[in-house]
């Protein structure tokens, strides 16, 4: 264990997801992995004011060996605390069912983000919705997985 593993994470303040990250992270993603029927991932970023580490479950796609996240925030004209996270510090950590990793995050490109956006609305169709709530273009992030050691 690395003094990084021994530094405290703190969970989502909001109950439910604190509730789905606890039981995701006690049974290796077999509670939790799938929620209401949709992928999800948890995802630790490092605060960019606070600098602490900030875990989230969050719905995924995959694509071409790549992570896809919807920066939504449920269709807030705001970003969520985590994409402005990863936009200040793009090292997070990741966990999928039982894999855990390091990756770095970048926002699509605006000229792929159409293609990735469809997909992910794809995976999860209220995305669609989120998007016509907001005036803001909800960006669409990419994981590229660091360690390329095997599960």
């Amino acid at each position: 264990m690395t003094a990084h593993d021994r530094e405290p994470v703190v969970d989502s303040p909001t109950g439910w997801v604190a509730d789905h990250i606890r039981g995701y992270v006690e049974t290796d993603g077999e509670e939790g992995h799938l929620f209401m029927g949709f992928p999800t991932l948890l995802l630790t970023t490092r605060g960019h004011r606070s600098g602490k580490r900030r875990r989230t479950a969050l719905i995924y796609g995959e694509d071409s060996g790549r992570l896809l996240l919807v920066a939504s925030n449920g269709g807030s004209d705001t970003h969520p605390a985590w994409y402005l996270n990863l936009r200040e510090h793009p090292e997070v950590e990741v966990q999928v069912r039982a894999d855990r990793f390091t990756a770095t995050a970048r926002t699509a490109s605006p000229e792929k983000r159409p293609r990735l956006w469809d997909h992910l609305v794809g995976v999860f169709p209220q995305y669609a919705e989120y998007q016509q709530r907001t005036d803001r273009t909800i960006p669409v992030v990419v994981l590229e997985r660091t360690d390329r050691a095997a599960p």
